[in-house]
């Protein structure tokens, strides 16, 4: 395994920030100017109803919104796809967001066979590809396919995958799974993979860190040009990765270890999934983004303020919209159909709509929203999958 020396963080990523700076100028304002556009050319994505306002209709359809992290999990046997029905486009239409990372894992069930993780993933981009196809949904590439999108009016999904479990030691499948079309790789999920890519936050600490093997994985995913995202990673992995990457990461979804809501026994449950306010400014500082999600927040007000919460630490331009939820399922017995757009079960709105209306109730301005919602994301995502 690869010890990176424990010292003060170097950000190779310094030049990340001064890019971030020339990105915000000339694609920030585009990216409004896009949204205009995407506003007048598709009436459809107005969500038909009257709890939400007009003005919190119309910013939330200029801020382009983006969940970064959002499940479709696809089921591993094709049989049982083949009877299944995702409506996405209407599911992502209705909740008032414009695009989201559209995010699949391969170590649930339990992984006990060789080769079992990599059948899993290409089984699940097969399934995907027919799901997109059928909802005349494409996958954006790079951040011009996301501005095309928003320039058409279009839905959009950027692909990622939770855990890199699918490489099973062979670095050569990254190269497979981003001409598949993979621009977002989580290194790590809840389960350990074969080999380890380094330490998972929710279990003791093994190799200080990335391991040798997550190393070349990062490396190759800034090669490539896919955006890594640290979710699930140990202060120590989020240090090595840090350190080795040239590209900006995220962490698609988290809170502040500060907001733990009302309900006790979930926040000690989720605690060490939570991020402290040092590593979440370590990685706003390396240029990153980190996505709230809405676990812990029982109401959209909640959200919203554990959204400020974040944005108070790292600042505005570093957050995002990281809900862990699905779009589109299909109902499972003893589950439920809890999808993103059932959030809060109490409201009546689309998902992004009632969260503009809450970050509006909480004193975010139009621009924040805006950022929150997409640009932030994009400015990252632009920076990672550049050639």
């Amino acid at each position: 395994m690869l010890h990176l020396p424990r010292r003060k963080l170097e950000f190779k990523s310094e030049s990340v920030m001064n890019t971030n700076h020339q990105w915000s100028r000339r694609k920030f304002i585009q990216s409004l100017t896009l949204a205009g556009t995407a506003l007048i050319l598709d009436p459809d994505l107005v969500f038909a109803n009257n709890e939400i306002d007009s003005r919190t209709k119309n910013i939330a359809l200029k801020a382009f919104g983006i969940d970064i992290h959002n499940h479709i999990d696809v089921p591993f046997l094709k049989e049982k796809f083949n009877v299944r029905q995702y409506d996405l486009v209407k599911a992502i239409k209705e909740s008032g967001l414009a695009a989201i990372c559209m995010t699949f894992q391969v170590d649930r069930p339990a992984l006990t066979q060789p080769g079992e993780a990599y059948e899993r993933f290409i089984v699940s981009l097969d399934e995907m590809d027919e799901l997109l196809k059928a909802n005349n949904i494409t996958r954006a590439m790079a951040f011009s396919d996301i501005s095309r999108a928003r320039k058409a009016g279009n839905t959009v999904v950027i692909q990622s995958v939770e855990g890199a479990h699918f490489l099973e030691g062979k670095l050569e499948r990254l190269k497979i799974a981003y001409d598949r079309g993979l621009r977002h790789l989580g290194l790590m999920h809840d389960n350990q993979s074969s080999p380890p890519m380094g330490d998972i936050y929710t279990d003791p600490a093994k190799f200080g860190g990335l391991t040798e093997f997550g190393i070349n994985v990062l490396r190759e995913a800034n090669k490539l040009g896919m955006l890594v995202d640290l979710a699930h990673c140990s202060n120590e992995a989020i240090d090595d990765a840090i350190r080795t990457s040239d590209r900006p990461i995220v962490i698609s979804h988290t809170g502040l270890n500060t907001q733990l809501g009302t309900n006790e026994k979930m926040a000690k449950m989720m605690m060490p999934r939570l991020i402290s306010k040092d590593y979440a400014q370590v990685v706003a500082k390396a240029g990153g983004v980190i996505g709230v999600w809405t676990h812990l927040a029982d109401t959209p007000l909640e959200y919203a303020q554990n959204i400020r919460a974040m944005a108070d630490v790292v600042g505005i331009d570093h957050v995002c919209i990281g809900t862990d939820t699905k779009m589109a399922s299909v109902p499972d017995p003893g589950r439920g159909d809890n999808t993103t757009n059932m959030t809060w079960k109490a409201e009546k709105s689309g998902f992004f709509f009632t969260v503009v209306d809450a970050m509006l109730k909480c004193g975010f301005t139009e621009q924040d929203i805006v950022k929150v919602g997409s640009t932030n994301y994009c400015r990252v995502f632009d920076r990672a999958t550049l050639k």
